[in-house]
């Protein structure tokens, strides 16, 4: 504090600064106003750079990670015919998962999967020109690349499954029937087209793939006199459609179907291939108590 004194004679005395006070501090001024804090004497404040200065890197950064998303995670694909209703539509927007492919996870039963044209499957389909609009959001990976020929079809059947369509149905794996709700009503599961009857064993590292419109989809059925055979290489999947994205509306998740998980659906597969090493195994097994029971061979070890 500083306290004033009037002398004998009349003088002001100013006193010396209390210890308490601050430098800089004094009567009448707030204490900390011109404080400065013990080692930051001398130094300039920091300022805040202006918005417009950090948004040509935030810009940068945001297309950095929209691409490594659409590359390795998850990317947007629009449905562009009626060959999957009721299950899509027309214009909607799906979520296609493209990680799980990278850890080994192959496509199941069920599965609704984008893949890349193996053959000749859209061949006679023109590929429209996009603008600029159109680029950028496939740059980006809220659409697809134009020039990319990708279809999007139900995984019917996996290596080592046996698919049959016989009269109008139902589909058969592997003997089992199957209930589908989720085909185009009208539609029968299979169809008296000579084309859409058949019966095939998938090979190793392919899939067979079917529409939900089952009379408007151009699918495994119609390319079986192509190199492949109509079967769709394992390697050609770009992943998984695991969400109808837009519109906001029929925002729904792409489930596997409870059809594809019936108990026995697998047992045709691998009942061959045990069986013959049950058969195999019976004769050995017998062997070994054989010679267990009689190790001398006539009663005299031989050296």
């Amino acid at each position: 504090m500083v306290e004033a004194k009037r002398g004998c004679g009349g003088r002001v005395t100013i006193g010396a600064q209390s210890e308490q006070d601050g430098p800089g501090e004094g009567p009448g001024r707030p204490a900390g106003m011109t404080r400065r804090r013990r080692g930051e004497a001398g130094k300039p404040a920091r300022t805040q750079r202006p918005f417009w200065k950090e948004l040509p890197l935030l810009i940068v950064v945001a297309l950095v990670l929209s691409l490594l998303i659409k590359t390795f995670l998850v990317q947007a694909f629009s449905i562009p015919s009626n060959s999957m209703q009721n299950t899509l539509q027309p214009g909607d927007r799906v979520l296609v998962d493209k990680l799980t492919p990278w850890f080994g996870a192959k496509p199941e039963r069920g599965e609704v999967i984008v893949f890349h044209d193996p053959g000749q499957w859209m061949k006679g389909h023109p590929t429209p020109e996009p603008n600029v609009a159109q680029k950028a959001l496939s740059f980006i990976g809220l659409l697809p690349s134009a020039g990319e020929k990708d279809l999007i079809k139900r995984v019917v059947g996996v290596a080592g499954d046996t698919v049959e369509c016989q009269g109008t149905g139902p589909l058969k794996v592997n003997g089992k029937p199957l209930k589908e709700p989720y085909v185009f009503p009208g539609n029968a599961p299979c169809s008296t087209n000579p084309r859409s009857q058949f019966k095939v064993t998938v090979p190793k590292d392919r899939l067979w793939v079917m529409g939900d419109h089952r009379e408007d989809s151009e699918d495994s059925r119609y390319h079986q006199e192509e190199d492949d055979k109509g079967f769709v290489p394992v390697d050609d999947v770009v992943g998984r459609a695991i969400v109808i994205a837009w519109p906001v509306d029929r925002w729904e998740t792409l489930s596997v179907p409870d059809t594809f998980g019936q108990k026995g659906i697998d047992k045709a597969a691998v009942a061959a291939p045990t069986a013959v090493a049950f058969a195999g195994a019976v004769p050995l097994v017998l062997m070994r108590r054989r010679l267990l029971r009689h190790p001398m061979h006539g009663g005299r070890a031989r050296n």
